[in-house]
């Protein structure tokens, strides 16, 4: 049975209210004003509140107030009189659910009566879409966890995977076998990496592109750069966020150039790599890889098996896009550009 709660400084009314509302199904409570009624509002639970605006003390309005302050204030319904439209929207305003004109006869209880039904359904519809708001931001909750968990497990291994190679590859004697082995080393850690972002970041489903290329950029250095053949990697990059997929091929690709010119751009002498990256507008982002070292004449890996070259290609297409040579540049300048999602 729903329970209201009408509040009245008028005896008669409130005894008509209550038998009328009862023979419609109500369990009624009534409160002789406004101090009454939201002490009893604050002591016990009602479906309903219906509150007169003319009472002595407090008036309906500061009523409405005060019940609307209590934890878990009941939906309320204000009772005007016929000329008082002004009213009524002020108790809109101020928080009430509907309201309506106190006239004489049954009218009156029909009027509350179908008021109260509709502000009822009304108010549960509103708690039922809090409830499920909270359900699914509470899954989201678990899932983001479990995917952080996973990003996690992934680094973790991709980690091990790559100590293990490392560690294979020290144990080689054949210079060709050991340098192939230390590419895919380099090449597990560009996408471990990305794990290792997604879940020490806030997001599960995206990475900092500044923070990721930051990192990777900094173990290419210190795996590149030596006394006798010291090389400078800079990188300036925007605080572009990318799909998971699409920063792990982002990350590969800047692994091959990055360490394409390290191995033939200054064969000889030190030298500087540059990496950028910047949005282009509202949907696309530019990478850029450059040196200005002896140049590449269009080719990516001279002198190399040609695995990093169909690396780049790859990652490429799955970016939907192709990298492009800066043939104006006076050493090599790789550049791609496309779509952020």
């Amino acid at each position: 049975m729903r329970r209201v709660l009408y509040i009245d400084d008028d005896a008669g009314i409130r005894r008509l209210v209550s038998r009328a509302l009862q023979r419609r199904g109500y369990a009624v409570t009534t409160a002789d004003g406004g101090e009454a009624g939201v002490a009893a509002a604050a002591g016990e639970r009602f479906d309903l509140v219906a509150v007169d605006h003319y009472m002595p003390g407090i008036d309906g309005l500061e009523t409405l107030a005060r019940l609307r302050a209590l934890p878990d204030a009941p939906a309320i319904v204000y009772v005007t009189g016929s000329e008082e439209s002004r009213v009524a929207i002020a108790a809109l305003r101020a928080g009430a659910a509907d309201y309506v004109v106190k006239t004489p006869g049954e009218d009156f209880f029909d009027l509350l009566d179908a008021s109260f039904a509709q502000v009822i359904e009304r108010r549960a519809l509103e708690q039922q879409t809090l409830r499920a708001e909270e359900d699914l931001r509470a899954s989201n909750a678990r899932l983001e966890a479990l995917l952080a968990e996973v990003n996690h497990r992934v680094a973790n291994s991709l980690q091990l995977v790559s100590a293990m190679v490392r560690m294979q590859s020290s144990a080689l004697t054949d210079l060709a076998a050991r340098a192939a082995l230390e590419d895919t080393q380099r090449r597990i850690t560009a996408i471990a990496q990305v794990h290792r972002r997604l879940y020490t970041g806030g997001e599960v489903e995206s990475v900092d592109m500044h923070e990721y290329l930051s990192a990777l950029v900094a173990e290419l250095q210190g795996t590149w750069s030596s006394e006798a053949l010291p090389r400078k990697l800079t990188l300036a990059a925007e605080p572009i966020r990318l799909p998971t997929d699409r920063a792990v091929s982002l990350g590969v690709i800047v692994t091959e150039l990055v360490s394409n010119a390290c191995k033939y751009a200054y064969p000889t002498s030190s030298g500087e790599v540059r990496v950028a990256l910047s949005q282009q507008g509202d949907d696309f982002f530019l990478l850029a890889v450059e040196d200005d070292g002896v140049g590449l004449s269009g080719e990516v890996s001279p002198g190399g098996t040609g695995i990093g070259t169909k690396l780049i290609r790859a990652m490429a297409q799955s970016l939907q896009t192709a990298i492009e040579y800066d043939a104006g540049h006076r050493g090599t300048r790789a550049t791609l550009r496309a779509a952020l999602r």
